[in-house]
């Protein structure tokens, strides 16, 4: 038998992908599924994004790609900095990655070492707990509770930091909860790290687009002064609804960029030349389809608040950006369903929902957070409507 090492023993498959499979599978068996699992646009790309794509490939543009991007994509990508989030930033601050996930796993790789500690506010995306464990860190939690809407505390992020803290993930507007950070809320916490000049930070703004009120703001823009600590991320994927392109992008500073591109270039090296022709359209073209589908995706999370409100046993947290719903399902828990299975905690909620209302969610255990579920609000009105009508015909058909 194959002895793999320690770091494979250390991760596991993310819950969503697992989730999405079993969908797939009774969907594949003649099951109506309804799958709210994975965060992915149900949008299409842009038509003048695939265009773009389309001429980069008839012209040629298929050769290996810098490591760290191409001076077109960075360029475009410092542009978007400045125009949006007011970072002073040059192409040469930029590193253009295979994904936003790749930012994110070049970041922890490249500071990490075994016995660090990371702290990652809860509930969060669980793609973090898993390059945190791999590079050999430990993940400190910090709950955000619901009636605090999910946001991290500053006097519990002072309290937790010690002599082996090594980094702080934040991650506004927030997956799975939705959650969004205002500007004393990020003043907050660049208080916290004054005191604690050890610290780095990795802020992913991935969803940065997705605020259904107010204006976003970034740890970087608010607390200039730490910029050389910070490591701001983002993408092409949730706002152009480009998953695919597996395009992602950070700027920071030089020393933390330049220890990532090693990492990039040794796992991955350049990112598609096609991908990254198709980003500089979707960055420097018309911008109005940001606001179009962010109104998408609000009427979406009303739809949803509005259903789940007639379900007995779920408690709703409004979400205020992105595109999840994060309910709490402890007024489901002792319960039985129909077909005799006993609640006991949100994994059985999750399963239950998957193979007796054909729902497919994602358990809260998932996100460092239990006893919630995680719904995704990517999908179409109808398909979201009927989904929550199921929910709440299961809810209300447990005893």
């Amino acid at each position: 038998m194959t002895r793999f090492t320690a770091r494979i023993q250390r991760t596991r498959p993310a819950a969503t992908f697992a989730m999405a499979a079993r969908a797939r599978a009774l969907r594949a068996a003649g099951k109506d599924v309804i799958s709210l699992s994975i965060g992915e646009p149900d949008l299409p790309t842009p038509v003048h994004v695939v265009e773009a794509a389309h001429r980069a490939a008839h012209a040629g543009e298929t050769k290996y790609p810098p490591i760290a991007g191409t001076e077109a994509c960075r360029a475009a990508v410092a542009r978007k900095f400045a125009r949006e989030q007011q970072l002073r930033v040059t192409a040469k601050d930029v590193l253009i990655t295979n994904g936003g996930k790749q930012a994110i796993y070049n970041a922890v790789m490249s500071v990490i070492e075994a016995g660090d500690a990371v702290i990652i506010p809860a509930p969060c995306w669980a793609g973090y707990i898993q390059v945190v464990e791999f590079a050999g860190g430990v993940p400190v939690f910090l709950d955000g509770p619901a009636a605090g809407g999910f946001r991290l505390d500053p006097a519990a992020l002072d309290a937790a930091i010690t002599d082996r803290t090594r980094l702080l993930l934040l991650n506004y507007p927030n997956n799975p909860s939705g959650a969004v950070a205002d500007r004393a809320l990020l003043s907050a916490i660049g208080a916290v790290l004054r005191r604690h000049p050890h610290v780095l930070v990795i802020s992913d703004d991935i969803y940065e687009h997705l605020i259904f009120d107010g204006t976003y703001q970034t740890l970087a823009a608010v607390a200039p002064d730490l910029a050389d600590r910070i490591v701001t991320m983002s993408g092409v994927s949730k706002s152009y609804a480009m998953t695919g392109w597996r395009l992602g992008f950070c700027t920071g500073p030089a020393d933390w960029l330049n220890a990532m591109s090693l990492v990039q270039g040794t796992a991955t090296a350049g990112v598609s030349t096609i991908s990254q022709a198709a980003a500089v359209a979707a960055l420097d073209g018309p911008q109005d389809i940001l606001a179009e589908r962010r109104a998408i995706y609000r009427r979406r999370r009303d739809l949803v608040a509005a259903a789940l409100l007639d379900a007995p046993g779920l408690a709703c947290v409004k979400p205020e950006g992105a595109f999840y719903a994060f309910p709490a399902v402890a007024g489901l828990l002792g319960c039985t369903t129909q077909a005799g299975r006993r609640l006991l905690n949100d994994d059985d909620v999750a399963n239950a929902l998957l193979e007796e209302a054909l729902v497919a969610t994602v358990p809260g255990s998932a996100f460092a957070m239990s006893g919630h579920i995680r719904l995704s609000t990517a999908t179409g009105d109808a398909a979201l409507a009927e989904a929550c009508a199921r929910i709440v015909r299961f809810c209300h058909s447990l005893h």
